[in-house]
């Protein structure tokens, strides 16, 4: 049985001298404690050196794919051809390959492993012609290219900086607001019309450091500052201020604050300026859709890149409501549309009704981009570009048009009907041209007795009916005198309605 066994250094075949020991595996490793008793179980038949370490990476990275090279086929064909015996190999899909494409019978079990590592343990005494020094640089120097290879390292994709230098970001804005704050209020005792006059900040502090006292302004030169009608109404200001007397000492101290927010300020622009940078280099397409400081917030929000592009686009679209999330679901009321997305500029320009919309879209093109961005290879921006343009139009369509039904047949939303003219004749009516009251005209007698009668019929019908009472008497000859309300016979008796008696007495 013929080893295939790979080194750093090349291909080594070995011969197997004793299969009879190779029986049992777990004793193995006793036959390869020295070299000597190695020797006896193994010996080289043949070595293959690499030229240098660029033919050692070619020939590991077809190892490592399961493929053969051209140097290790001519070394097969030549070697193991000839011997005619099966050809022992480390990877059994390794093995596969040379079975299929060279027609070799390959062994690959637990046995095979045993001896490669006991082959492994004693190389330096199995291959002669090749120092450990030389092996030991050969096989750093094909880690490291194999490492290169495929972990396709780069510095510019770590997302680590984007959430330091977000989080950053935030804390030098809160700081600056305070700072800011507190400049104002601070000399606001010495010139209070400065801060009504002045709103930008910057410029607010730069002029404090430029001045000073409230004195030095009417031979100050603030053109660089300001423009000259603001610059002259300064110096109006100053010459009929209200503002207290302050001392030199107070004076140098809201200097160095205003020295303080300039710096800041300065250092947060450089900083912005990095962070742009960074993210066009990280995730352009989710920049484009929804800008640095939204995405960077995602990002940092997520924790990395990669665990935001895990996140489904509902997931995204409320990322950073989380309390109103659960406090909704708490009481049982409708959830919050919308998170940190809400501060993206196509969020901000839409409509209050469209909003929600909007931004369900805008999530979900955004977890797009994030997936490209994440695992994708290409570093362009064409993708949000795209899918940027696509939202905008959509956000015109629902603006101009208002939101269109999308369900329904195009034959039923085409469907005409003729068209009808429908034109009322009206007559004049002569009766509105006189306001005075017109008698009504006489009733005939006719007329009063029918309405007489009506009357009394209605009356009837309202009264309750009460059974009359009546007596039994013989029906033969006799006729009931008028008006007789009811009469029904049983037998040969009738009766019939008589006249009411007066009371006893």
């Amino acid at each position: 049985m013929l080893v295939l066994f790979e080194t750093s250094v090349g291909y080594a075949i070995f011969k197997v001298l004793n299969e009879k020991k190779l029986q049992e595996v777990d004793s193995l490793w006793k036959e390869f404690e020295t070299p000597e008793k190695a020797n006896k179980i193994v010996k080289l038949k043949h070595f293959e050196k690499f030229q240098d370490t660029a033919e050692a990476l070619a020939a590991f990275t077809a190892l490592m794919e399961g493929k053969i090279n051209k140097q290790l086929k001519k070394v097969l064909k030549k070697i193991v051809k000839e011997a005619h015996e099966p050809l022992a190999v480390a990877d059994a899909k390794l093995g596969g390959v040379i079975k299929e494409k060279l027609n070799l019978s390959c062994i690959h079990s637990p046995l095979v492993n045993e001896l490669m590592r006991g082959i492994r343990s004693q190389m330096d005494g199995l291959i002669p012609g090749v120092e450990p020094r030389e092996m030991a640089a050969m096989c750093l120097g094909l880690a490291h290219s194999l490492s290169r290879y495929r972990l396709k390292f780069s510095a510019d994709k770590v997302d680590t900086m984007i959430v330091q230098a977000i989080s950053l970001l935030d804390d030098l804005d809160k700081e600056l607001n305070n700072y800011i704050m507190r400049c104002r209020e601070w000399y606001g005792w010495h010139f209070p019309e400065l801060g009504k006059i002045i709103s930008d900040n910057l410029t607010y502090c730069k002029c404090l450091q430029k001045v000073g006292d409230r004195k030095n302004y009417a031979s100050a030169t603030l053109s660089e500052l300001l423009p000259e009608e603001v610059e002259a109404e300064v110096k109006a200001a100053a010459e009929i201020s209200m503002g207290t007397e302050v001392s030199e000492e107070d004076i140098c101290n809201i200097l160095h604050l205003c020295t303080q927010v300039i710096e800041i300020s300065e250092y947060r622009t450089q900083l912005y300026e990095y962070l742009q940078n960074r993210m066009m280099a990280i995730a352009p397409n989710v920049t484009v859709m929804v800008g640095e400081l939204v995405g960077a917030r995602l990002i940092a929000h997520a924790g990395s890149l990669l665990n935001l592009a895990k996140h489904a686009a509902s997931t995204v679209q409320i990322l950073g409501a989380e309390k109103a999330l659960f406090r909704a679901l708490k009481s049982r009321r409708d959830t919050p549309k919308y998170g940190l997305i809400y501060h993206a500029s196509l969020v901000g320009q839409t409509s209050p009704k469209h909003k929600g919309k909007i931004s369900r879209m805008l999530a979900a093109k955004t977890v797009l981009a994030i997936r490209y961005d994440a695992f994708g290879e290409d570093s362009s921006s064409a993708m949000g570009i795209e899918n940027r343009a696509k939202l905008e139009a959509r956000l015109r369509t629902l603006e101009d048009r208002g939101i269109r039904k999308i369900s329904g047949t195009g034959k039923a939303l085409a469907k005409a009907e003729k068209y009808e003219h429908k034109s009322e004749v009206k007559t004049y009516d002569p009766s509105g041209d006189s306001t005075l009251p017109t008698c009504s005209k006489k009733r005939k007698i006719e007329q009063v007795d029918k309405e007489d009668e009506v009357v009394e019929k209605k009356a009837k019908k309202a009264k309750v009916k009460i059974k009359a009472c009546g007596i039994l008497v013989p029906q033969p000859g006799f006729e009931p005198a008028p008006p007789a309300v009811e009469a029904w016979s049983l037998n040969h008796w009738t009766t019939r309605e008589v006249p009411s008696l007066p009371p006893f007495s």
